[in-house]
């Protein structure tokens, strides 16, 4: 069993083992675009690239989206999107209030699975700069670096490639 939750609602506390992971359904496009715009990760000189930002259900269904949510309560607690061609981590957002409970862990680890699955060797990461750290926590291995591109994006970001290991048959 994992930490129980902190940010403790509604009297229950989740544990780690309380969450499951599960494919995003096109009503769950709210609540990912709320996650994301109210992330304290894009406070301050960040809060432009998020504002405004929707995920809709057009872009659930097209993609390989996924989210972490409390198996009793449903809540969403986190989310990851993967594109297979390039392959690439679109998006990853854990919700504050499940910061540091190893959600993004969780995300994390089935990320490579479905990477693994889908046969890729590794999922590029252009990584919030804030973010880095947890990227290489996991994984990644910095490969360069994607430079500003006003309006949209201010600021220069790392960019990682974190390795899957595709598993050979052996049974042939």
């Amino acid at each position: 069993m994992g930490p129980e939750w902190a940010g403790r609602r509604r009297g229950r506390a989740p544990r780690r083992a309380d969450v499951t992971v599960r494919r995003a359904e096109a009503g769950d496009a709210a609540r990912l675009t709320r996650l994301v715009r109210t992330s304290r990760a894009y406070e301050g000189p960040y809060a432009p690239m998020v504002e405004g930002y929707r995920i809709g259900p057009d872009y659930i269904e097209a993609q390989r989206v996924f989210v972490a949510a409390d198996a009793v309560t449903r809540q969403v607690l986190g989310f990851y999107a993967l594109l297979l061609d390039p392959p690439e981590l679109d998006l990853m957002f854990v919700a504050d209030s499940a910061q540091g409970l190893g959600i993004g862990r969780l995300l994390a680890a089935h990320l490579r699975e479905e990477a693994r699955s889908a046969g890729l060797s590794g999922v590029r990461i252009v990584s919030h700069p804030p973010a880095e750290g947890f990227y290489r926590s996991i994984g990644a291995e910095p490969v360069g670096t994607v430079r500003a591109d006003p309006p949209a994006v201010m600021w220069d970001r790392p960019e990682l490639l974190l390795p899957v290991l595709v598993s050979r048959r052996t049974d042939e």
